[in-house]
């Protein structure tokens, strides 16, 4: 298998950039993560072929210290949306970086994010995640920009007890060819389901689509979208 060559930066967030470091060296990138915390950074430091720097992601100086120039692609995963917007237009404008991946909690925000020259906006870790366990991340973040004239569309489903999916198996559900159910996050755990995964009372399903998902949401919840 051809090794990764992308350099990848992971800019803040605490459990949400160890779950991607870690995913994202095991499969071969270069991954290096800049966190203002001390006590994250030890952590981080515990994962083989990560580089740590320990500062704050949203200064100038600090990305500069880490080489952000390097970078391929730079994730901004803090819990401020405004910092992560921040982080991801000193990457691209300042020192070059090629894509830029912003977190956000409000996911209103999602076009005027996009308005601002960010090339990807997420709403949660958990559909990066996703999509880079599939593999469809093994180039580049290509399923999170544009394509044609739309764009893949990420969200959460929770399943309540008495959704028609609980306890059948994912191979079981009629979900439309364009959506998949990229993650199933269990608790604290997350997953990447086969087709003989059982969906469970209380799980949270990770959509990913290229289209409309009405259909798909009440086929799993027995309920209409609120999205």
């Amino acid at each position: 298998m051809k090794t990764p060559s992308q350099r990848i930066y992971l800019i803040g967030g605490n459990n949400k950039a160890k779950l991607l470091a870690r995913s994202l060296t095991e499969r071969g990138y270069t991954v290096a993560a800049i966190n203002a915390s001390a006590e994250i950074c030890e952590e981080l430091a515990l994962i083989p072929h990560l580089r740590v720097y320990n500062g704050d992601g949203s200064l100038p100086n600090v990305l500069d210290d880490a080489s952000i120039h390097d970078a391929d692609i730079a994730i901004a995963l803090t819990g401020k949306d405004e910092d992560n917007l921040v982080i991801c237009q000193l990457c691209k404008k300042r020192f070059g970086v090629k894509r830029t991946v912003a977190l956000i909690s409000d996911p209103r925000k999602t076009e005027f994010f996009y308005k601002l020259g960010i090339d990807s906006v997420v709403c949660e870790v958990t559909s990066v995640a996703s999509i880079i366990e599939q593999q469809t991340l093994m180039n580049e973040f290509s399923t999170l920009v544009p394509i044609g004239d739309g764009r893949i569309k990420i969200s959460q489903v929770p399943i309540p007890a008495d959704a028609p999916s609980v306890n059948k198996r994912v191979m079981d559900i009629k979900l439309p060819n364009h959506v998949i159910i990229g993650c199933i996050v269990r608790g604290e755990d997350g997953m990447i389901p086969r087709g003989n995964t059982v969906i469970h009372a209380g799980d949270v399903l990770v959509l990913i689509s290229s289209d409309e998902q009405e259909s798909s949401v009440r086929e799993l919840t027995g309920r209409e979208s609120e999205m």
